[in-house]
């Protein structure tokens, strides 16, 4: 890969425009998952591989490219997607791949990192260890080319059907496995077993790979408490664990922090201290959610549209969270019965760290830092799951229609089955359009991706949806503009 561009990480914001990312097409690991063991895996459902890859996650990879390395694929989408072609342009181990330096595939990275032998080694002796593989196949597995080695520790699968240990699908969801902040990059530490190899892949690509050689000093891993080993199961808060979905850059100087499922409080504790130490943010707020698999992270009940329009669960507004809607009896009831349903807005400033501030509710929150941190006047905009109707708020929470990836300021990525969010764009004087559409105004002219403004991009969900993450979730931004 070459140097064109000497500014590889730079995120100061949620919808700056989108530079360069990281992703992970769909491999073949997502067709071995069974019934069985798919809630081991974290998927509620299996899912159909040729669906979710040719039509749909195939539709995301074009309008990355249209949008962040237009000369990749501009007038190209009828031969790219001719059948003679079987879907090489997609494919990281064949010639005919896109290889881009704007929307950049995990899978090949690891690869590049692979052909350094000592690397290689060491790569392939920690991942065995992980997953008890024999003597024998450490060295069969030493013997493979970088490009096909890459996809057997990432697929698990060596040939055929020859699974040698368990895939992770969950690798799509290339926003987990880390988060840049401003100049820096902070490498998670996943909650769940399953995701564990994920998070080796990404130590070893982020510290090894040669576009981020810069910025070795400024990769983060934050560290286990001592003696975290000894403690009994109902330790949990003071064990380590961070995802990427629970971490938000929305401003400069301004981190979000969520502890839910997946983020422990120990680890807001220890990225609050290392950040704060560091000088590379000044308030850091933390947003407790309730832990149900029905939330997962907080970018699973809000994510940022516009510096001052923002996508949300209506559960989590002031109405409901203050039971403005509720009679007197009731609004006690409430109040003191579903404690653990409420979410928590703490907010750290590094100046007067022992002085936090407070938030009652989600909206509170997002309306501060519209105003104060992005410097918005006038009236911020909420937009409301299922346009805050019952059931569908609660049915299209669950299938991500909180879980937005912003392109640019107000042109926004989501899946085409959350059709009453939709409808609540569309109030709210959003165009929206799907994408097999989009993309034949911008083959033919129609439109350029730098005119569009204030736009939802529907993206075919009906097998990516059954993974539980969105967009937000399948993307990690390296590089945005500054809003």
């Amino acid at each position: 890969m070459t140097k064109k561009d000497k500014t590889i990480l730079h995120v100061t914001s949620e919808v700056g425009t989108l530079k360069r990312l990281l992703v992970h097409s769909p491999d073949s690991g997502l067709g071995r998952v069974v019934p069985s063991k798919a809630q081991d895996w974290l998927f509620e459902d299996i899912v159909h591989l040729e669906t979710i890859r040719r039509k749909e996650y195939d539709y995301y990879t074009k309008i990355l490219l249209y949008f962040l390395d237009p000369q990749k694929i501009h007038g190209k989408l009828q031969e790219i997607d001719a059948p003679d072609n079987k879907r090489n342009f997609y494919k990281p181990e064949k010639p005919g791949f896109f290889r881009s330096e704007k929307v950049i595939e995990l899978e090949w990275l690891l690869a590049e990192v692979l052909e350094d032998h000592e690397i290689r080694l060491k790569l392939v002796a920690s991942v065995c260890a992980v997953e008890g593989c024999s003597y024998t196949t450490q060295t069969q597995l030493l013997d493979l080319p970088p490009a096909q080695l890459s996809k057997v520790i990432i697929s698990g699968t060596l040939s055929g059907d020859d699974l040698l240990f368990p895939p992770i699908p969950n690798f799509i969801f290339t926003r987990d496995i880390g988060i840049v902040i401003n100049d820096y990059v902070l490498l998670n530490k996943p909650a769940k077993k399953a995701r564990t190899r994920e998070a080796l892949l990404a130590k070893y690509i982020f510290f090894n790979h040669p576009l981020f050689e810069r910025y070795r000093n400024n990769i983060l891993e934050i560290p286990d408490t001592f003696h975290h080993f000894l403690l009994p199961r109902d330790g949990d808060e003071k064990k380590v664990t961070l995802e990427g979905g629970d971490v938000m850059v929305v401003s400069k100087d301004h981190l979000l922090v969520g502890v839910s499922e997946r983020t422990s409080m120990e680890a807001a504790h220890q990225v609050i201290n290392m950040l704060f130490e560091k000088s590379i943010v000044k308030k850091i707020t933390v947003i407790k959610i309730p832990k149900k698999r029905d939330y997962m992270h907080i970018d699973t009940i809000f994510t940022q549209v516009k510096r001052d329009v923002w996508v949300m669960l209506g559960a989590f507004s002031k109405k409901v969270m203050k039971h403005e809607d509720d009679d007197a009896v009731e609004r006690i009831l409430e109040g003191g019965l579903k404690k653990d349903e409420k979410i928590k807005i703490i907010q750290f400033r590094k100046k007067a760290i022992d002085e936090p501030k407070f938030f009652d509710n989600l909206e509170e929150l997002l309306t501060d830092i519209s105003r104060n941190d992005l410097g918005c006047e006038g009236k911020i905009k909420f937009i409301y799951s299922g346009n805050n109707k019952f059931p569908y708020d609660t049915r299209e929470q669950w299938t991500d229609s909180c879980n937005l990836l912003a392109l640019k300021e107000g042109v926004v990525l989501g899946y085409d089955r959350n059709d009453k969010t939709v409808e609540a764009f569309r109030e709210s004087g959003f165009m929206v359009i799907p994408v097999k559409e989009l993309l034949e105004q911008f083959e033919q002219g129609v439109i350029h991706p730098a005119d569009m403004e204030d736009t939802v991009i529907l993206m075919p969900s009906a097998e990516l949806s059954r993974a539980r993450g969105g967009f937000h979730c399948m993307s990690m931004p390296l590089l945005r503009e500054d809003v």
